[in-house]
């Protein structure tokens, strides 16, 4: 008879813990939103664009409740298709998240990931005629829609704005812009940080072969993001189809285009916009020290805003690029912006 019992408390309790799980999963939304800054765009990409919303467990029943915000952008390659659980992928965000609510580890929040995927495989979140004005996409029209549709708390110090790879490229550059839109920021493994062309034989000779629009979704990694940094940071508009100046000329790295790669680069950047960064409430950034040239970069970023005496959190794991991102946002993302949003009117 006790073994019984025994059985069924077991079975009892197995039943609470689903119920209580199933109580604290979030509800992933998503909708297409129609951009007036990426209209007219010279790629001519779609200015109606993906975006997924994760609503924190609580938020269908507490109808009086408001909630920051987190604005996650992925990297390159990537979508926020794929980092939603669409498809079968190396991260899912809203698994990420409910599993950290489950555990008490963060605050309930909501979350969005606009589709910063296109034509160039990644809009580096930046503006230039050719890919169209990503900047205003994100940080005023985005963040716009999401205030006016969602019970958020509609103010700087309530908004997050955390980004991987080109995502954390694009937390740095948006937050240098726009200092009084996001009140925290947390960078992944931002790539791009400084400027590093190189003039390699084979590079130049498989970029020079793209011709056409659609041989764009073929490139390899190194092509695909050769074209994707020029054409965003270097557009031509009497060039197309591509409607850009790629970094190299007669077998060598193009000094006058490289020095347009140089504006768009936050290691250079940074000393015109410390006013704007000291805006900011709190910065985070980090990166595995297996992450080749993204590692260093990103420890010379801390060195410089310690410099300037800007308070931060820099962390340098044992990880590479991709493999420890999950866990990151887990233990580190969520609990930072737990403590650094303002949760409450």
């Amino acid at each position: 008879m006790k073994l019984l019992w025994l059985v069924v408390a077991f079975f009892l309790c197995s039943i609470g813990n689903t119920l209580i799980a199933q109580m604290l999963t979030g509800k992933k939304e998503q909708f297409l939103l129609h951009s007036q800054a990426l209209m007219g765009n010279l790629i001519g990409d779609s200015p109606d664009r993906s975006v997924h919303v994760y609503l924190p467990p609580s938020y269908a029943g507490d109808n009086d409740r408001r909630y920051p915000v987190l604005y996650m952008l992925h990297g390159f390659t990537d979508s926020d298709i794929k980092w939603f659980g669409a498809e079968e992928h190396w991260i899912n965000l809203p698994a990420i998240a409910d599993s950290a609510i489950q555990n008490e580890v963060p605050q309930e929040m909501i979350i969005v990931m606009p589709n910063a995927h296109n034509s160039f495989k990644g809009s580096m979140y930046s503006t230039s005629v050719t890919v169209g004005d990503w900047e205003t996409f994100v940080a005023r029209e985005l963040v716009d829609h999401i205030d006016a549709n969602y019970r958020t708390l509609a103010n700087k110090d309530s908004r997050g704005l955390a980004g991987h790879s080109m995502g954390g490229y694009g937390t740095i550059r948006l937050a240098m812009k726009y200092p009084d839109t996001f009140g925290a920021i947390y960078m992944l493994s931002a790539c791009c940080m400084g400027t590093n062309v190189f003039a390699n034989e084979g590079l130049m000779k498989n970029v020079a072969a793209v011709t056409s629009k659609e041989q764009l979704a073929d490139q390899p990694f190194f092509v695909a993001a050769t074209l994707a940094s020029a054409a965003a940071w270097a557009p031509n508009p009497n060039k197309a189809p591509l409607f850009l100046d790629v970094p190299f000329k007669d077998g060598k790295v193009d000094e006058e285009i490289i020095n347009k790669y140089h504006a768009n680069a936050p290691l250079f950047m940074l000393d015109q916009y410390i006013p704007h960064i000291k805006k900011l409430n709190a910065i985070a950034l980090d990166a595995g020290a297996q992450d080749f040239g993204i590692s260093g970069a990103t420890k010379q970023l801390h060195e410089r805003l310690e410099a300037y005496g800007i308070q931060h959190v820099y962390e340098s794991y044992e990880g590479d690029h991709v493999n420890k991102i999950g866990e990151r946002i887990y233990s580190e993302v969520l609990p930072f912006f737990s403590k650094e949003l303002v949760f409450g009117d």
